[in-house]
């Protein structure tokens, strides 16, 4: 079993909702449990391509992390997250489209991966609050402090709380 952490956002629809129905689908997915469930974080849009942070146009996004417990091999979770984005109606219909869910997969254990689908860690993590600071919620062995003031300029507002299915 290898303890992966995996990013929610979404700013289309039922964004709440959204997050939550996708906890529950990591939770059924074979040889996997969703152990620890970050709050919920209000971000705007960011594009964080060039390797600094911008506001992007569109909706506010909410976004979580989520830790999982899996024996799926990392291109099997990729695709079982991806299945999930594609059921809860995901387009991409260009880089950075508002989304009604995005799972992007953060960690995989202490995996190093780089492949054409897949890079772990998330290459861009470190340039996001949204990221950083539910993920230090539920881990904060994973994020240092000079991460999160690296990241601190960025508007972020923690919501609720998002729990994992029993």
């Amino acid at each position: 079993m290898v303890r992966a952490y995996v990013a929610l956002g979404a700013n289309l629809g039922d964004a709440a909702a959204a997050l939550r129905q996708a906890v529950q689908a990591m939770g059924q997915l074979p040889l996997t449990q969703v152990r620890r469930c970050s709050s919920v974080y209000k971000t705007a849009p960011l594009n964080t391509d060039s390797g600094e942070a911008s506001v992007a146009p569109g909706n506010d996004y909410l976004n979580a992390v989520a830790e999982l417990e899996t024996g799926l091999a990392a291109p099997d979770l990729l695709n079982h997250l991806q299945q999930i984005e594609q059921q809860a109606g995901r387009q991409r219909p260009y880089r950075n489209a508002p989304r009604t869910l995005d799972l992007d997969m953060l960690l995989y254990g202490s995996a190093r991966i780089d492949s054409e689908r897949l890079t772990v860690p998330h290459p861009r993590m470190a340039l996001r609050a949204f990221v950083l600071a539910p993920l230090a919620e539920i881990a904060p062995e994973l994020v240092s402090a000079a991460q999160l003031s690296a990241v601190a300029n960025q508007a972020i507002k923690r919501l609720d709380h998002l729990t994992a299915p029993d």
